[in-house]
């Protein structure tokens, strides 16, 4: 089961991701390890950190439908 940290603004795509079997987290809850991050694209700097490096891939949701998210989810 993909694991996701997700920005709180995407509620709507979050409810589709479960019903497809990933696990959701809040990004600025996020603790442990996930597969990739979630983010909304209105804010080019969602974490208030332009040092911060990530080893997992940033999905970034503006412009997909929640079965384009869910697909580059799989992809990773």
């Amino acid at each position: 089961m993909p694991r996701v940290a997700m920005e709180q603004s995407l509620n709507y795509l979050k409810n589709y991701l479960i019903s497809q079997g990933v696990e959701v987290t809040d990004l600025n809850q996020q603790t442990g390890q996930v597969d990739a991050v979630i983010i909304s694209g209105q804010d080019k700097d969602v974490m208030g950190m332009e040092d911060i490096t990530s080893k997992v891939p940033v999905i970034n949701a503006r412009g997909l439908t929640p079965e384009e998210v869910y697909q580059a989810i799989n992809r990773q």
